[in-house]
């Protein structure tokens, strides 16, 4: 079974983080959330509380199959001034699993911090305008090797149907799932 660890930070997009959460989980994808913090607990962009499954330096030296970085103005800014956070995303990109930034999450952590590698990649607004080691392209979401990045919330349930959809490695099987939640994909 593929594992996905969330990143939570305070100030994390709650609708990114869950909606993909919960469409990984359909999907029969094990999800684990990890706080970027002292403790399991923080609170969201628009305060709402959430308990994470581990802290992100409990299982610092785990590996998975894919990290998801949901945006937020201040949970990217968040994640973005981590250096735990940073290792582990840097660990992870050399082990060639998937590193799945959405919103400001790619500008910010991952363009603000040289992890772009001058892959391909799509965040939200103008933030692109800050980033040097990346190529930003203007769409939905954009795969670039082992790196899927989503515009922002709006396009949520795209960016998670196209991560599940390389974990499981059959686009057929996501997409009749995505069919019964979410008609357009």
């Amino acid at each position: 079974m593929k594992k996905v660890a969330v990143l939570l930070a305070p100030g994390f997009e709650e609708a990114e983080a869950i909606i993909t959460i919960d469409i990984l989980r359909r999907l029969n994808i094990e999800v684990e959330t990890l706080a970027c913090a002292e403790s399991r607990a923080v609170v969201s962009y628009h305060n709402i509380p959430m308990v994470a499954d581990s802290t992100l330096t409990e299982r610092i030296n785990a590996l998975y199959d894919a990290v998801i970085l949901p945006g937020g103005p201040q949970g990217s800014v968040n994640l973005a001034a981590n250096q735990e956070v940073l290792q582990f995303v840097e660990r992870h990109d050399v082990a060639g699993m998937l590193i799945c930034p959405i919103c400001s999450a790619a500008a910010r952590v991952l363009g603000g911090n040289g992890l772009l590698k001058g892959r391909r990649y799509v965040c939200s607004g103008e933030l692109y305008e800050t980033v040097r080691d990346g190529e930003y392209v203007d769409a939905p979401v954009v795969e670039d090797g082992n790196m899927i990045s989503g515009k922002g919330l709006g396009l949520a349930f795209d960016f998670a149907f196209t991560v599940a959809s390389r974990l499981l490695g059959d686009e057929i099987a996501a997409r009749d799932h995505a069919d019964h939640i979410y008609y357009s994909w």
